[in-house]
């Protein structure tokens, strides 16, 4: 069963600008890479310790990319670089697996290509980087692609807003797995789409794409009037219609979201589909919140010995 953290190596993933409010600074896509080498690697020996044995490393511009050098910021790593990581969660047991974020909520990582969404040009650069990355991993089994929260009410704050809608955003998606599956991967995507759309969900997702729907907060309710809302039906209707899945839990709002999760859904989803779980802390892997991200491996370890596991 995977037991996974997602982290950060690159952050501009949600504003393309300062919007001067102070609580979303973190957040605020900056010209350096925000990456704390010594944590990563306290991190990673803490989740071996832990059972833990996946992590979903999201690139962005945390990478100096070959076939695409502009998308590199001040301290960006090099390809040789990022290989030795790999390497060493690999020694400690830990499955390495490549995300990068497509949707157009968590995408100023692409710069002025994320300005160009839906256009040859766009098309050429996802069909590069997902080619040169799934390389660099030696052939993941699995590829995340993100694509959450594409909607104006996300992007209330960037200078720049787009939403691919109804049969075009289906035509990215395609053509994003098709190449993560060209490449010999399987790929991954968050399932919010299906808290708003659940007939084009159910008309269009195809059930070989792996699917990590999220809920982040403390009541599991899923009746109509029920605390939870959407988020935890959905991975009832997920189940309901034989999607392979691997929940997503997080501290980001509560220190009990994750044992709960687990809980959940393991009563909720068949073990044949339910391959596993993942614990996502939306902090960058900075020291000064290093407290935030070993409490979501704590976490994560308390879940699995609850489990006997």
């Amino acid at each position: 069963m995977i037991w996974a953290n997602l982290l950060h190596l690159g952050f501009n993933m949600w504003a393309d600008r300062d919007d001067g409010d102070p609580r979303h600074a973190h957040i605020t896509a900056r010209p350096y890479l925000r990456f704390d080498e010594g944590l990563w690697r306290d991190l990673l020996r803490r989740m071996a310790g832990a059972g833990m044995n996946m992590v979903v490393l999201d690139l962005g511009e945390g990478v100096r990319y070959e076939s695409h050098p502009e998308l590199a910021v001040e301290g960006s790593w090099a390809p040789a670089r990022l290989r030795e990581e790999l390497a060493r969660a690999r020694d400690l047991g830990i499955e390495p697996i490549p995300k990068l974020n497509f949707s157009t909520a968590h995408d100023a990582w692409l710069g002025e290509v994320g300005r160009m969404v839906s256009t040859p040009r766009y098309y050429a650069v996802c069909a590069d980087l997902i080619a040169e990355v799934t390389e660099l991993f030696d052939g993941p089994r699995l590829f995340h692609l993100g694509m959450d929260e594409e909607s104006c009410e996300h992007q209330r704050h960037y200078a720049f807003l787009v939403v691919r809608q109804h049969e075009l955003w289906w035509h990215d998606l395609r053509l994003l797995c098709e190449r993560v599956e060209r490449a010999g991967a399987r790929p991954w995507v968050w399932s919010d789409y299906l808290w708003r759309h659940p007939e084009a969900f159910w008309a269009n997702m195809p059930r070989t794409v792996l699917q990590s729907n999220w809920h982040y907060g403390a009541q599991f309710g899923v009746g109509d009037d029920a605390e939870g809302g959407e988020a935890p039906r959905a991975y009832l209707e997920l189940e309901r219609h034989g999607y392979d899945q691997v929940p997503t839990g997080s501290n980001w709002a509560t220190p009990v979201n994750f044992e709960r999760t687990v809980e959940f859904c393991r009563g909720h989803v068949g073990p044949e589909r339910l391959l596993g779980f993942m614990t996502a802390p939306w902090y960058p892997t900075l020291e000064e919140h290093r407290a935030r991200h070993e409490a979501a491996i704590d976490q994560v370890a308390a879940a699995r010995e609850g489990l006997a596991l």
